[in-house]
């Protein structure tokens, strides 16, 4: 992981969402989890939480944990996002953080376990978005606040455009 670049990662983060309550961060194993730590230096040291991705929840887990199924468009998979009760109560105010948007399966998985909780998603920031994909669309038509640092607006030919 580059630390100075999850580092500025961090400060536009808390640029963009400088006038919103912050009580933690969420965002979804393994990348995600140094791009929540560095962002929540910049918000005060915030706890961040992770979702952990397994494939089959047991059955003496189900009490403890709030659950998520969601689709891996890449591995074609179905997979369980579970975030401890413990880790997420009621009224807090939540920052989501990852570091693609495409389709927003993973994301829509971390907002579901917000609301399980009984807890608010604040917004949600995303590193690269995939813009010829329709995941800020699905998150705005939910009300979900999307920032993106950077948007592909298309791949052709090996090349990368940007927006």
């Amino acid at each position: 992981m580059d630390v100075e670049f999850f580092n500025e990662v961090g400060k536009e983060f808390k640029d963009r969402f400088k006038n919103d309550q912050i009580d933690k961060i969420l965002t979804i194993e393994s990348t995600g989890i140094g791009l929540g730590i560095i962002t929540a230096q910049y918000f005060d040291n915030v706890p961040v939480v992770f979702g952990k991705k397994i494939e089959r929840l047991p059955r003496n887990k189900r009490e403890e944990v709030f659950n998520s199924e969601v689709y891996s468009f890449t591995k074609k998979t179905i997979y369980n996002v579970v975030v401890d009760k413990k880790f997420i109560k009621p009224g807090e105010k939540i920052l989501i953080v990852d570091d693609f948007l495409a389709n927003a399966c993973a994301v829509f998985g971390l907002i579901d376990v917000v609301k399980q909780a009984g807890a608010e998603v604040v917004g949600v920031g995303i590193v690269i978005e995939k813009g010829f994909q329709s995941g800020r669309a699905h998150l705005e038509d939910k009300g979900i606040r999307v920032e993106s640092l950077v948007t592909i607006d298309k791949i052709e030919d090996g090349e990368v455009y940007f927006k």
